[in-house]
Protein backbone atom coordinates (compact mmCIF):
# COMPACT_ATOMS: atom_id res chain seq x y z
CA UNK A 1 0.00 0.00 0.00
CA UNK A 2 1.19 3.44 -0.69
CA UNK A 3 2.33 5.58 1.65
CA UNK A 4 1.64 9.22 0.86
CA UNK A 5 4.09 12.21 1.96
CA UNK A 6 3.19 15.68 2.46
CA UNK A 7 4.79 18.53 -0.02
CA UNK A 8 5.23 18.11 -3.48
CA UNK A 9 8.19 16.47 -2.77
CA UNK A 10 6.43 13.64 -1.40
CA UNK A 11 4.96 12.71 -4.62
CA UNK A 12 8.34 11.45 -5.51
CA UNK A 13 8.90 9.14 -2.34
CA UNK A 14 5.12 8.40 -2.18
CA UNK A 15 4.85 6.50 -5.60
CA UNK A 16 7.91 4.16 -5.04
CA UNK A 17 5.14 1.61 -4.12
CA UNK A 18 3.63 2.16 -7.74
CA UNK A 19 3.55 -1.12 -9.83
CA UNK A 20 3.32 -1.46 -13.25
CA UNK A 21 0.93 -3.83 -13.60
CA UNK A 22 -2.69 -2.47 -14.23
CA UNK A 23 -5.34 -4.32 -12.10
CA UNK A 24 -7.99 -2.38 -13.38
CA UNK A 25 -11.90 -3.45 -14.40
CA UNK A 26 -13.15 -1.25 -17.43
CA UNK A 27 -16.95 -0.60 -17.18
CA UNK A 28 -17.33 2.48 -18.70
CA UNK A 29 -19.34 3.55 -20.99
CA UNK A 30 -16.63 5.38 -23.84
CA UNK A 31 -16.03 3.92 -27.35
CA UNK A 32 -12.84 5.03 -27.59
CA UNK A 33 -11.96 2.25 -29.72
CA UNK A 34 -8.52 0.61 -31.54
CA UNK A 35 -6.97 -0.31 -28.01
CA UNK A 36 -7.24 -2.83 -25.32
CA UNK A 37 -8.21 -1.92 -22.04
CA UNK A 38 -6.65 -3.11 -18.60
CA UNK A 39 -8.86 -5.74 -17.05
CA UNK A 40 -8.42 -7.49 -13.90
CA UNK A 41 -9.72 -8.86 -11.13
CA UNK A 42 -8.67 -6.28 -7.80
CA UNK A 43 -10.86 -6.28 -4.65
CA UNK A 44 -12.48 -2.75 -3.94
CA UNK A 45 -14.07 -3.31 -0.72
CA UNK A 46 -11.28 -0.77 0.87
CA UNK A 47 -12.18 1.67 -2.12
CA UNK A 48 -15.69 1.16 -2.05
CA UNK A 49 -16.00 1.10 1.83
CA UNK A 50 -15.19 5.14 2.81
CA UNK A 51 -17.73 6.53 -0.16
CA UNK A 52 -20.12 9.21 1.40
CA UNK A 53 -22.75 9.27 -1.66
CA UNK A 54 -24.90 12.35 -2.37
CA UNK A 55 -27.29 13.50 -5.43
CA UNK A 56 -28.86 11.30 -7.60
CA UNK A 57 -29.53 10.85 -11.33
CA UNK A 58 -26.77 10.59 -14.36
CA UNK A 59 -23.89 12.88 -14.01
CA UNK A 60 -21.93 13.63 -17.39
CA UNK A 61 -18.72 14.02 -18.06
CA UNK A 62 -15.90 13.47 -20.85
CA UNK A 63 -12.29 14.99 -21.74
CA UNK A 64 -8.90 13.14 -20.90
CA UNK A 65 -8.41 10.03 -22.44
CA UNK A 66 -5.32 9.53 -20.02
CA UNK A 67 -7.39 9.16 -16.75
CA UNK A 68 -9.83 6.82 -18.40
CA UNK A 69 -8.86 3.92 -16.87
CA UNK A 70 -8.32 5.14 -13.14
CA UNK A 71 -12.24 7.28 -14.06
CA UNK A 72 -13.55 3.81 -15.13
CA UNK A 73 -12.60 1.79 -11.93
CA UNK A 74 -14.10 4.99 -9.48
CA UNK A 75 -16.76 5.27 -11.27
CA UNK A 76 -17.74 1.13 -10.32
CA UNK A 77 -16.89 2.18 -7.20
CA UNK A 78 -18.57 4.87 -6.92
CA UNK A 79 -21.99 3.44 -8.45
CA UNK A 80 -21.23 0.42 -6.33
CA UNK A 81 -21.82 2.00 -3.42
CA UNK A 82 -24.27 4.66 -4.90
CA UNK A 83 -27.04 3.03 -6.63
CA UNK A 84 -29.00 6.48 -7.13
CA UNK A 85 -26.13 8.01 -9.49
CA UNK A 86 -25.33 7.04 -12.77
CA UNK A 87 -21.73 8.36 -13.90
CA UNK A 88 -21.20 8.44 -17.63
CA UNK A 89 -17.76 9.69 -18.39
CA UNK A 90 -16.78 9.49 -22.00
CA UNK A 91 -12.89 9.55 -23.38
CA UNK A 92 -13.42 12.21 -25.95
CA UNK A 93 -9.57 13.41 -25.45
CA UNK A 94 -9.32 16.76 -23.20
CA UNK A 95 -10.16 19.04 -26.24
CA UNK A 96 -13.41 17.65 -26.34
CA UNK A 97 -14.19 17.70 -22.75
CA UNK A 98 -13.18 21.33 -22.18
CA UNK A 99 -15.38 22.41 -25.40
CA UNK A 100 -18.28 20.26 -24.21
CA UNK A 101 -17.72 21.69 -20.52
CA UNK A 102 -17.79 25.52 -21.25
CA UNK A 103 -21.18 24.60 -23.82
CA UNK A 104 -22.90 23.37 -20.69
CA UNK A 105 -23.00 20.15 -21.59
CA UNK A 106 -21.80 18.32 -18.60
CA UNK A 107 -21.09 18.51 -14.89
CA UNK A 108 -17.16 18.62 -15.33
CA UNK A 109 -14.76 17.63 -17.37
CA UNK A 110 -11.13 16.03 -17.70
CA UNK A 111 -7.89 17.56 -18.94
CA UNK A 112 -4.63 17.11 -19.15
CA UNK A 113 -3.88 20.70 -19.49
CA UNK A 114 -4.92 23.58 -17.27
CA UNK A 115 -6.93 26.37 -18.49
CA UNK A 116 -6.61 28.95 -20.89
CA UNK A 117 -7.02 32.51 -19.55
CA UNK A 118 -9.71 33.13 -22.51
CA UNK A 119 -11.21 29.44 -21.33
CA UNK A 120 -11.41 30.90 -17.77
CA UNK A 121 -12.94 34.26 -19.04
CA UNK A 122 -15.47 32.41 -21.78
CA UNK A 123 -16.79 29.60 -18.51
CA UNK A 124 -18.20 32.58 -16.76
CA UNK A 125 -20.92 32.62 -18.88
CA UNK A 126 -21.88 29.12 -17.94
CA UNK A 127 -20.26 29.13 -14.32
CA UNK A 128 -22.83 31.66 -13.20
CA UNK A 129 -21.29 33.97 -10.68
CA UNK A 130 -18.22 31.83 -10.66
CA UNK A 131 -15.83 30.49 -13.10
CA UNK A 132 -14.18 27.11 -14.28
CA UNK A 133 -11.16 25.85 -12.23
CA UNK A 134 -8.44 23.09 -12.29
CA UNK A 135 -8.44 20.44 -9.65
CA UNK A 136 -5.58 18.09 -10.18
CA UNK A 137 -6.64 14.45 -9.39
CA UNK A 138 -4.32 12.34 -11.42
CA UNK A 139 -0.59 12.29 -12.02
CA UNK A 140 1.02 10.21 -14.76
CA UNK A 141 3.99 9.51 -16.91
CA UNK A 142 3.35 9.75 -20.99
CA UNK A 143 5.69 6.90 -22.51
CA UNK A 144 6.92 6.65 -26.01
CA UNK A 145 5.99 3.40 -27.74
CA UNK A 146 7.65 1.62 -30.55
CA UNK A 147 7.54 -1.11 -32.34
CA UNK A 148 11.13 -2.35 -34.02
CA UNK A 149 11.15 -5.97 -34.12
CA UNK A 150 14.39 -7.41 -32.38
CA UNK A 151 14.92 -4.50 -30.43
CA UNK A 152 14.00 -4.57 -26.80
CA UNK A 153 16.25 -1.91 -25.51
CA UNK A 154 16.11 1.61 -27.45
CA UNK A 155 16.96 4.95 -26.42
CA UNK A 156 16.12 8.08 -27.71
CA UNK A 157 16.79 11.97 -26.32
CA UNK A 158 14.31 15.07 -26.81
CA UNK A 159 16.04 16.43 -30.28
CA UNK A 160 16.29 12.97 -31.99
CA UNK A 161 12.50 12.44 -30.75
CA UNK A 162 11.97 16.09 -32.44
CA UNK A 163 13.04 15.55 -35.60
CA UNK A 164 10.99 12.08 -35.85
CA UNK A 165 7.87 13.32 -35.34
CA UNK A 166 8.64 15.91 -37.15
CA UNK A 167 9.08 13.87 -40.29
CA UNK A 168 13.23 14.77 -40.48
CA UNK A 169 14.63 11.24 -39.29
CA UNK A 170 12.80 8.89 -41.46
CA UNK A 171 14.66 5.21 -40.92
CA UNK A 172 15.40 3.25 -38.07
CA UNK A 173 19.19 3.02 -38.94
CA UNK A 174 19.44 6.97 -39.01
CA UNK A 175 23.06 8.14 -37.65
CA UNK A 176 21.41 9.91 -34.81
CA UNK A 177 19.68 7.01 -33.44
CA UNK A 178 22.38 4.40 -34.11
CA UNK A 179 24.94 7.13 -31.45
CA UNK A 180 22.27 6.80 -29.22
CA UNK A 181 22.07 3.55 -29.05
CA UNK A 182 25.65 1.43 -29.52
CA UNK A 183 26.07 -2.12 -30.48
CA UNK A 184 22.46 -2.16 -31.42
CA UNK A 185 21.50 -3.72 -34.40
CA UNK A 186 18.94 -0.93 -36.14
CA UNK A 187 16.72 -1.89 -39.43
CA UNK A 188 16.47 0.39 -42.15
CA UNK A 189 12.53 0.29 -41.39
CA UNK A 190 10.89 3.38 -42.25
CA UNK A 191 9.62 5.02 -39.20
CA UNK A 192 6.00 5.41 -39.16
CA UNK A 193 5.13 8.35 -36.52
CA UNK A 194 1.90 8.55 -34.66
CA UNK A 195 0.18 11.26 -32.85
CA UNK A 196 -3.44 12.26 -31.79
CA UNK A 197 -6.02 13.11 -33.97
CA UNK A 198 -7.53 14.65 -31.67
CA UNK A 199 -7.00 18.02 -29.46
CA UNK A 200 -5.77 16.00 -26.74
CA UNK A 201 -4.16 17.03 -23.38
CA UNK A 202 -1.41 14.11 -24.00
CA UNK A 203 -0.27 15.70 -27.27
CA UNK A 204 0.27 19.15 -25.45
CA UNK A 205 2.12 17.87 -22.46
CA UNK A 206 4.52 15.89 -25.35
CA UNK A 207 5.42 18.47 -27.27
CA UNK A 208 5.86 20.93 -24.51
CA UNK A 209 8.09 18.43 -22.97
CA UNK A 210 9.77 18.31 -26.71
CA UNK A 211 9.78 22.34 -26.73
CA UNK A 212 11.38 22.55 -23.63
CA UNK A 213 14.38 20.18 -23.64
CA UNK A 214 14.76 20.43 -27.73
CA UNK A 215 14.01 24.28 -28.67
CA UNK A 216 15.56 24.26 -31.71
CA UNK A 217 14.40 20.87 -33.31
CA UNK A 218 10.95 21.42 -32.49
CA UNK A 219 9.93 24.57 -34.45
CA UNK A 220 5.93 24.82 -32.89
CA UNK A 221 4.44 26.44 -30.20
CA UNK A 222 2.77 23.28 -28.70
CA UNK A 223 -0.77 22.63 -27.78
CA UNK A 224 -3.82 20.33 -27.54
CA UNK A 225 -3.51 20.12 -31.45
CA UNK A 226 -0.90 18.55 -33.80
CA UNK A 227 1.27 20.81 -35.66
CA UNK A 228 3.85 18.81 -36.97
CA UNK A 229 3.57 17.85 -40.76
CA UNK A 230 3.47 14.59 -41.68
CA UNK A 231 3.08 11.07 -39.79
CA UNK A 232 -0.45 9.13 -39.12
CA UNK A 233 -2.91 10.02 -36.32
CA UNK A 234 -4.89 7.90 -34.29
CA UNK A 235 -8.07 8.32 -31.88
CA UNK A 236 -7.23 8.74 -28.29
CA UNK A 237 -4.98 6.74 -26.67
CA UNK A 238 -5.96 3.82 -26.74
CA UNK A 239 -6.03 4.24 -30.95
CA UNK A 240 -2.20 5.13 -30.58
CA UNK A 241 -1.51 2.37 -28.60
CA UNK A 242 -2.94 0.05 -31.23
CA UNK A 243 -1.71 1.18 -33.94
CA UNK A 244 1.58 1.34 -33.17
CA UNK A 245 1.04 -2.14 -31.42
CA UNK A 246 0.36 -3.51 -35.01
CA UNK A 247 2.35 -1.41 -37.31
CA UNK A 248 6.23 -2.61 -37.70
CA UNK A 249 8.48 0.54 -37.25
CA UNK A 250 5.83 2.13 -35.27
CA UNK A 251 6.65 5.14 -32.63
CA UNK A 252 3.64 7.32 -30.33
CA UNK A 253 3.00 8.85 -27.46
CA UNK A 254 0.67 7.69 -24.74
CA UNK A 255 -0.12 6.87 -21.18
CA UNK A 256 1.73 4.77 -19.12
CA UNK A 257 -0.65 2.38 -17.98
CA UNK A 258 -1.99 2.02 -22.15
CA UNK A 259 1.61 0.48 -22.87
CA UNK A 260 1.54 -1.71 -19.81
CA UNK A 261 -2.08 -3.08 -20.60
CA UNK A 262 -0.65 -3.78 -23.74
CA UNK A 263 2.60 -4.87 -23.20
CA UNK A 264 4.19 -2.60 -26.07
CA UNK A 265 7.74 -1.70 -25.43
CA UNK A 266 8.85 1.69 -23.82
CA UNK A 267 11.59 3.93 -25.12
CA UNK A 268 14.09 5.43 -22.50
CA UNK A 269 15.43 8.97 -22.48
CA UNK A 270 18.98 10.11 -22.60
CA UNK A 271 17.87 13.57 -20.78
CA UNK A 272 21.42 14.14 -20.02
CA UNK A 273 21.60 12.83 -16.75
CA UNK A 274 24.35 10.22 -15.87
CA UNK A 275 21.94 7.54 -17.01
CA UNK A 276 19.24 6.60 -19.61
CA UNK A 277 16.09 7.11 -17.86
CA UNK A 278 12.99 4.39 -18.18
CA UNK A 279 9.72 5.44 -17.45
CA UNK A 280 8.15 4.25 -14.48
CA UNK A 281 6.00 5.79 -12.04
CA UNK A 282 8.53 6.58 -9.64
CA UNK A 283 10.82 8.28 -12.15
CA UNK A 284 7.55 10.61 -13.42
CA UNK A 285 6.91 11.29 -9.72
CA UNK A 286 10.95 12.68 -9.09
CA UNK A 287 9.45 14.84 -12.11
CA UNK A 288 6.15 15.81 -10.97
CA UNK A 289 7.68 16.89 -7.38
CA UNK A 290 9.27 19.97 -9.56
CA UNK A 291 5.61 21.38 -9.52
CA UNK A 292 3.99 24.66 -8.48
CA UNK A 293 0.87 26.00 -7.94
CA UNK A 294 0.32 28.53 -10.55
CA UNK A 295 -3.27 29.03 -10.61
CA UNK A 296 -5.18 32.09 -9.09
CA UNK A 297 -8.82 32.65 -7.66
CA UNK A 298 -9.29 28.74 -6.01
CA UNK A 299 -7.74 27.67 -9.40
CA UNK A 300 -4.96 24.53 -8.51
CA UNK A 301 -3.46 24.45 -12.25
CA UNK A 302 0.03 22.90 -11.66
CA UNK A 303 3.44 24.10 -13.73
CA UNK A 304 5.50 21.31 -14.78
CA UNK A 305 9.57 21.03 -14.87
CA UNK A 306 9.43 19.06 -18.93
CA UNK A 307 13.40 19.75 -19.05
CA UNK A 308 14.56 18.51 -15.57
CA UNK A 309 17.38 16.50 -15.70
CA UNK A 310 17.48 15.18 -12.26
CA UNK A 311 18.76 11.87 -12.05
CA UNK A 312 16.27 9.02 -12.79
CA UNK A 313 13.85 11.67 -13.55
CA UNK A 314 11.46 10.75 -16.28
CA UNK A 315 10.35 14.41 -17.74
CA UNK A 316 7.54 13.78 -19.97
CA UNK A 317 4.65 13.86 -17.48
CA UNK A 318 1.17 15.42 -17.39
CA UNK A 319 -1.43 15.77 -14.28
CA UNK A 320 -4.99 15.57 -15.31
CA UNK A 321 -7.54 17.86 -13.85
CA UNK A 322 -10.84 17.80 -13.38
CA UNK A 323 -12.58 20.91 -14.67
CA UNK A 324 -15.45 22.50 -12.57
CA UNK A 325 -17.45 25.85 -11.68
CA UNK A 326 -15.96 27.42 -8.41
CA UNK A 327 -19.96 28.56 -8.29
CA UNK A 328 -22.43 28.48 -10.43
CA UNK A 329 -22.82 24.55 -10.69
CA UNK A 330 -26.42 22.80 -12.10
CA UNK A 331 -28.57 22.75 -9.47
CA UNK A 332 -29.49 19.03 -10.34
CA UNK A 333 -26.34 17.36 -10.67
CA UNK A 334 -24.29 19.84 -7.97
CA UNK A 335 -24.90 17.09 -5.29
CA UNK A 336 -23.61 14.46 -7.23
CA UNK A 337 -20.62 16.05 -8.63
CA UNK A 338 -19.06 17.25 -5.00
CA UNK A 339 -19.73 13.40 -3.71
CA UNK A 340 -17.91 11.99 -6.94
CA UNK A 341 -15.20 14.69 -6.66
CA UNK A 342 -14.88 14.34 -3.02
CA UNK A 343 -14.67 10.27 -3.03
CA UNK A 344 -11.70 10.68 -6.31
CA UNK A 345 -9.82 13.17 -4.05
CA UNK A 346 -10.13 10.84 -1.19
CA UNK A 347 -7.29 8.80 0.70
CA UNK A 348 -8.96 5.16 -0.30
CA UNK A 349 -9.44 6.39 -4.11
CA UNK A 350 -6.36 7.81 -4.54
CA UNK A 351 -4.54 4.99 -3.60
CA UNK A 352 -5.94 2.94 -5.95
CA UNK A 353 -4.27 4.43 -8.36
CA UNK A 354 -0.71 3.04 -7.46
CA UNK A 355 -1.97 -0.51 -9.04
CA UNK A 356 -2.90 1.17 -12.75
CA UNK A 357 0.54 3.08 -13.41
CA UNK A 358 -0.73 6.46 -11.79
CA UNK A 359 0.57 8.36 -9.19
CA UNK A 360 -1.56 9.33 -6.29
CA UNK A 361 -1.93 13.25 -5.44
CA UNK A 362 1.24 14.31 -2.80
CA UNK A 363 -1.33 15.17 0.68
CA UNK A 364 -0.61 18.90 0.64
CA UNK A 365 -1.65 19.22 -3.03
CA UNK A 366 -5.09 16.43 -2.03
CA UNK A 367 -5.93 18.59 0.90
CA UNK A 368 -6.35 21.60 -1.48
CA UNK A 369 -8.30 19.64 -4.02
CA UNK A 370 -10.69 18.36 -1.17
CA UNK A 371 -11.26 22.05 0.62
CA UNK A 372 -11.87 23.35 -3.29
CA UNK A 373 -14.31 20.59 -3.71
CA UNK A 374 -16.22 20.98 -0.63
CA UNK A 375 -16.65 24.83 -1.47
CA UNK A 376 -18.54 24.54 -4.87
CA UNK A 377 -21.84 25.69 -5.15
Amino acid sequence: MLTRKSGLRGLAFGAIAVSSALVLTACGTDNNSGGSSPSGGASNAAATGSIKCGGKGQLLASGSTAQKNAMDQWSKNFMQACSGVQINYKGTGSGAGVTEFLQGSTAFAGSDSPLKSEQISQSKSVCKGGQAIDLPMVGGPISVIYNLPGVNNLVLDAPTLAKIFNSQIVKWDDPAIKKLNPGVNLPSTSIQPFHRTEDSGTTDNFTKYLKAAAPSDWPYSGGQAWQAKGGQSAQGSAGVTSQVKQTAGAIGYTELSYATANNVPTVKLNTGASAPVAITPDNASKAIADAKIVGTNGDLALKLNYSTKAEGAWPIVLVTNEIVCSKGNKPDTLAATKAFLSYLASDSAQKTLSSQSYAPLPSEIDSKVQDAIASLS
